[in-house]
C-alpha cells in the first residue's frame, strides 16, 4: 500500500511540473513535507479544470460528473485507482479539509459548462469556487490542523487567490473569449474593451495584492517563501499586465520569462531567509 500511495503523489508531482513551472517552483520553496501535499491539491483542481477547458469533441457534462461522483467515493473509501484521486483523497482526510470547499470548486468547474456571461454575483460565486476555496484548501495543510491560525488566515487566503485568479482572466482574455466565448468580468463588453475599464478591473486586483500579503507574512515559516514566490510572480506578471494597452492583451497573452522567474525565486529565497519579509 505504501508503494501505491507513494506513485500516485508522484503522479500528482508530474503533472504539476509539465502543466505549471510557476507553481512548481512555489511549491520546492515550501518546506519539503508540503511539498507531496500541494502536489495532491494541484493535480486534483488541474484535472477537473481540464475537462472543461481542453476535452473538446467529449461529452465534457458526463466526465465532469462521473469525476464528482469518483472524487466523493474516493474519499469515503479512502481509496481510489484513479492516482489523482488517491492522492487527492489522502489530503482530503488526514488534513480534514472541508467538504464545502470541494464542493464549491466543482461547482464552479460546472459553471464553465453552462455559462458565457457572468454578472456580479456569478462572477464572485465563480472566484471563490475556482480560485478562492484551492487557496483554503492549501492553507489547511500549512496550519497543519491549528483551527485558530486557520480561521485567522483564511479570509487573506481568499484574496489571494482572487487576485491570481483576476490575473489569469485578463492574461487569458484571448483565449477565454475568442476561442471559448466567455467573459467572466461583469458588464465588461470585449468586442469595445477601453481602458477605463482595464483600470477599474486592475485597482479591484491591486486591493486584492494588498490585503493578501498582510497574511502571506503570517504564515508558518516552512510555507511563508514558497506562496510568497508565487504572490510576486503573480505581482511581475500583473505589472506586465498593466503597462500593456486593451488591445494588445486581447490579442496576445502576456507571459513572464523564465530568467525572470527564476530571478523572483532567488531573491525571495535570500529576502526570506534574512527575514526581511
Amino acid at each position: 500500500m505504501d508503494l501505491f500511495t507513494k506513485t500516485t503523489l508522484e503522479c500528482s508531482k508530474l503533472i504539476t511540473e509539465h502543466y505549471s513551472t510557476s507553481f512548481t517552483l512555489g511549491i520546492k520553496t515550501l518546506d519539503k513535507r508540503f511539498h507531496l501535499p500541494i502536489y495532491a491539491i494541484y493535480g486534483f483542481v488541474r484535472y477537473a479544470d481540464e475537462i472543461v477547458d481542453t476535452f473538446h469533441g467529449f461529452d465534457k457534462k458526463t466526465l465532469l460528473s462521473r469525476f464528482k461522483a469518483e472524487t466523493y467515493l474516493a474519499i469515503e473509501e479512502g481509496i481510489s485507482l484513479n492516482p489523482v484521486l488517491h492522492a487527492f483523497q489522502l489530503m482530503v482526510n488526514q488534513y480534514k479539509i472541508d467538504h464545502e470547499l470541494i464542493e464549491a470548486f466543482l461547482h464552479s468547474m460546472e459553471m464553465d459548462l453552462y455559462f458565457a456571461d457572468y454578472n456580479q454575483d456569478g462572477y464572485e460565486q465563480y472566484i471563490y469556487g475556482s480560485a478562492e476555496v484551492v487557496g483554503l484548501m492549501c492553507l489547511r495543510i500549512f496550519c497543519e490542523g491549528d483551527a485558530e491560525m486557520y480561521d485567522r488566515l483564511k479570509d487573506d487566503a481568499r484574496r489571494l487567490g482572487s487576485a491570481f485568479q483576476k490575473v489569469n482572466f485578463l492574461r487569458d482574455i484571448k483565449s477565454d473569449f475568442q476561442e471559448r466565448g466567455r467573459t467572466y468580468f461583469p458588464n465588461v463588453d470585449f468586442k469595445n474593451f477601453t481602458l477605463e475599464d482595464k483600470k477599474s478591473i486592475e485597482e479591484d486586483i491591486q486591493a486584492d495584492f494588498d490585503a493578501a500579503l498582510r497574511g502571506i507574512i503570517a504564515l508558518p515559516q516552512g510555507a511563508k517563501a514558497g506562496v510568497y514566490l508565487a504572490y510576486r510572480y503573480y505581482l511581475r506578471l500583473f505589472d506586465k499586465i498593466k503597462i500593456c494597452p486593451a488591445s494588445k492583451i486581447q490579442n496576445e497573452r502576456i507571459r513572464v520569462p523564465d530568467f525572470q522567474k527564476i530571478l523572483l525565486l532567488a531573491s525571495t529565497y535570500f529576502q526570506v531567509r534574512l527575514n526581511t519579509l
